[in-house]
């Protein structure tokens, strides 16, 4: 698998960047957007044509990670057909059902179609196999546990979450845990979103290879954010800060 930044800003875009969004694409030449941020669709088209897009999954439905899932869906709609071999699929994009208005908003006639994750059972994307766990955030959010099925490879993605036990045994041994990490140390065991120490902690705890730290905070020097981080996870955790258009392969 390989991940790509988009966007990595928490709740509202900034310095020319976008907020969550990330490409992940398999081996087997499946794309799918983890999240659809503001500035997604023009930062998707330095990677790939946005037709290529085979489905999208969404964490929860604040602003800052659909916000340009209308943009995308003009995009495919207005795609002149059979330019560049686009046929008009039609975009499947997964999401919960617990908030019943904002998952019916999910299909659009001839673009789009909403699907419901199982959160109880798992869903199949593609070649993914995909596990929910509920965090803590102040609306219904879903951390995701992907595995690609032919290399057995495992992304975690924390989508937006406070600190709770939970999550360390969920990305246990995770080839790359994506965390939401929008406060410094000083602001540990806040209800929404993940300290750099806790998520160093969860990375420490689980026996992660990489945290790549994201849904960054617009204030305050990021350095000393992924500083925190690293010293919480130790050296045996390869550490990094989410830039846009940064890659990593698992």
């Amino acid at each position: 698998m390989k991940l790509t930044a988009l966007g990595v800003w928490g709740g509202y875009p900034t310095r020319d960047a976008g907020t969550t969004s990330y490409l992940l694409q398999s081996e087997s030449g499946f794309n799918m957007l983890l999240d659809c941020g503001s500035r997604a669709v023009t930062e998707l088209e330095h990677e790939l044509q946005p037709t290529q897009l085979d489905a999208v999954i969404l964490s929860h439905y604040h602003e800052d990670h659909i916000a340009d899932l209308g943009a995308l869906r003009q995009y495919r709609q207005l795609y002149p057909l059979g330019q560049d071999g686009w046929d008009g699929m039609m975009l499947p994009i997964y999401g919960h059902g617990e908030n019943e208005y904002e998952f019916s908003k999910l299909t659009l006639d001839k673009v789009s179609e909403g699907h419901l994750y199982n959160v109880e059972n798992g869903t199949k994307v593609g070649p993914f196999d995909i596990t929910f766990l509920k965090t803590v955030h102040p609306v219904v959010n879903y951390a995701m546990r992907i595995v690609e099925r032919r290399t057995g490879q495992v992304l975690i993605y924390t989508g937006d979450t406070g600190y709770f036990d939970e999550l360390t045994d969920f990305a246990k041994e995770a080839d790359l845990l994506l965390a939401d990490v929008y406060f410094f140390k000083d602001k540990a065991k806040m209800p929404n979103h993940l300290s750099s120490i806790e998520a160093g902690q969860i990375a420490k705890d689980a026996k992660v290879k990489k945290l790549i730290l994201t849904h960054l905070p617009q204030f305050g020097d990021l350095d000393i954010l992924l500083t925190e981080a690293k010293e919480a996870a130790g050296d045996a955790v390869i550490t990094d800060l989410a830039v846009p258009h940064k890659k990593w392969q698992l």
